[in-house]
């Protein structure tokens, strides 16, 4: 996992943190509370969800390159 990767997690990891403890605080009845709790976590699950689905594009990209660039050496090689 990449330092850039790993500040990303980080910094989401946080909020959510920062999120539930400010909702937990909130001065208002347990039903909203609850309602606004589970539109956040739909929320963050939308956000994680596409924060992984381009993870996975860049890797894929990058693995991409990386056998294209051996493919090259090897013929170069040959």
């Amino acid at each position: 996992m990449t330092t850039r990767t790993k500040i990303i997690l980080g910094i989401v990891g946080a909020a959510a943190a920062g999120v539930a403890i400010g909702l937990l605080l909130a001065p208002e009845k347990g039903t909203d509370l609850r309602r606004r709790v589970g539109q956040k976590a739909s929320d963050w699950t939308g956000s994680l969800t596409d924060l992984f689905s381009n993870a996975k594009d860049e890797i894929s990209n990058l693995a991409g390159k990386a056998k294209r660039g051996a493919g090259n050496i090897t013929e170069s090689y040959s």
